[in-house]
């Protein structure tokens, strides 16, 4: 089951759960992962698969981490107007809502330009206790150009 983390009080219980902090991860790489359907970070198949993996790990205390890219952009609610024509209304979403930010960023090397990338802790906590953190990267980050913030923008945009 995924737990999101809202407050501080929740993430303290969440934070208390079993991790493999000592021992070796299997080190888990997807670029889209289906946590939840509010957090909007996957587009299909593949998604779900790979949640449904993340979820089993933690039901089976694996010791794995998973890492994939925040997307908080692309997706869209549709509608209809009054002539029939389809309108796309963005998904509006906060990783705060969700997750935790890494503090350490990391700079890594793009086209020649360094691009600091800020990491967000979801953890999948599983029936028995297990807990799989799940590391989402993120571009959108102040000291980047605006160019450079828009890379983890959209899911294969």
């Amino acid at each position: 089951m995924a737990h999101p983390e809202k407050g501080y009080s929740e993430k303290k219980k969440i934070i208390g759960t079993r991790l493999h902090k000592s021992e070796k991860k299997i080190a888990y790489f997807s670029m889209e992962i289906g946590l939840e359907s509010k957090m909007p970070t996957y587009s299909g198949g593949l998604g779900i698969l790979a949640g449904d993996t993340i979820k089993s790990c933690a039901d089976l205390n694996i010791p794995i981490v998973a890492v994939t890219i925040l997307y908080k952009k692309g997706y869209f609610h549709q509608k209809l107007d009054e002539n029939g024509q389809q309108q796309e209304l963005p998904v509006e979403w906060l990783p705060k809502d969700f997750s935790f930010p890494r503090h350490k960023k990391v700079t890594v090397n793009i086209e020649g330009r360094k691009v600091l990338v800020q990491g967000w802790e979801y953890r999948v906590v599983g029936i028995g206790g297990g807990c799989v953190p799940v590391i989402f990267l993120d571009t959108d980050i102040e000291e980047n150009s605006e160019y450079d913030r828009a890379l983890s923008y959209s899911l294969y945009g």
